[in-house]
């Protein structure tokens, strides 16, 4: 398992290969498979991804009638032409909102890297491939890039939030979306990086904290939070703007960070939102 960024940034400069390319190498030697059968099961986990927007019913509730409809408001609003952010952040928001909402009802998402993160992810790859035409595979490569990333962060740190709080699952997952989006518009490993390490630093520290312990609030709103980041930290990167901080640097801050979190926000249910006198009042509604 690939522990360092900086280690693919060196591998892609001594050898040429794209940060993809070194992700799946990795995957396919630690998971005894060949190039062409990971490249087919990254593609159906794209497919899932796509299935779970596809499937997205805006008449659907959550048990706890906490979640449902939300992304269908954004889609109402965008198609009107009335979204302040626009047409691509308002398709982003979006999508990130339909998967997280899936998830609280039930539905099939894909864990990237959590379920409470799910929808970042598939929100920047679907809604940017929808504007400007990249292909399949060219989403598969990036999925690879996002997989990578997460791999990092999953090693040098963690990826849930009773670990580290949900910097660690939107947190992650907003890098590795921001990561991929830097990948699509040709970016190298340390473009990939530096987007990935800008994202996370703009949510080091975001607490843990689901009202009534479940993953709905405010965990489905704030994939869409980490969606838009992930596409702003991709546009800075490109415009060239660098995180001085390096990228394994601000994985290993954000390590730090979950460790010195109080664990009332660390997906307790008991700190943060979910400690608020309506979270409580919600809490003890859904319990009875």
């Amino acid at each position: 398992m690939i522990d360092a960024l900086k280690n693919i940034i060196e591998t892609e400069q001594k050898t040429g290969k794209p940060f993809w390319q070194i992700v799946q190498e990795d995957s396919c030697t630690e998971n005894a498979v060949d190039p062409e059968e990971s490249f087919e099961a990254m593609r159906a986990t794209l497919k899932a991804m796509t299935d779970s927007v596809a499937d997205y019913d805006a008449g659907r509730t959550s048990a706890s009638g906490l979640v449902g409809g939300e992304g269908a408001k954004i889609e109402k609003r965008r198609k009107a032409g009335k979204l302040i952010c626009g047409d691509l952040m308002g398709r982003v928001m979006e999508i990130a909102l339909k998967v997280g909402e899936s998830n609280a009802c039930m539905r099939r998402i894909v864990a990237a890297p959590t379920a409470g993160s799910c929808g970042v992810v598939p929100a920047v790859l679907i809604a940017v491939a929808e504007q400007a035409g990249f292909t399949e595979d060219d989403l598969v490569k990036a999925l690879y890039v996002a997989g990578g990333i997460g791999g990092v962060i999953g090693e040098r740190a963690f990826l849930a939030g009773a670990a580290g709080g949900c910097q660690a699952e939107i947190g992650a997952a907003s890098a590795m979306a921001a990561g991929a989006l830097t990948s699509l518009y040709g970016g190298d490993a340390a473009a990939i990086a530096n987007a990935a390490a800008l994202a996370l630093k703009g949510l080091l520290g975001l607490s843990c904290d689901p009202v009534a312990g479940l993953v709905e609030v405010p965990c489905v709103k704030r994939n869409a939070l980490g969606a838009v980041n992930a596409v702003i930290s991709a546009d800075m990167t490109l415009a060239g703007v660098k995180s001085q901080i390096p990228p394994d640097e601000v994985i290993d801050a954000m390590r730090t960070i979950g460790k010195n979190m109080d664990p009332d926000i660390k997906e307790t249910g008991i700190g943060g939102l979910a400690g608020t006198e309506t979270g409580k009042a919600i809490s003890q509604k859904i319990k009875l």
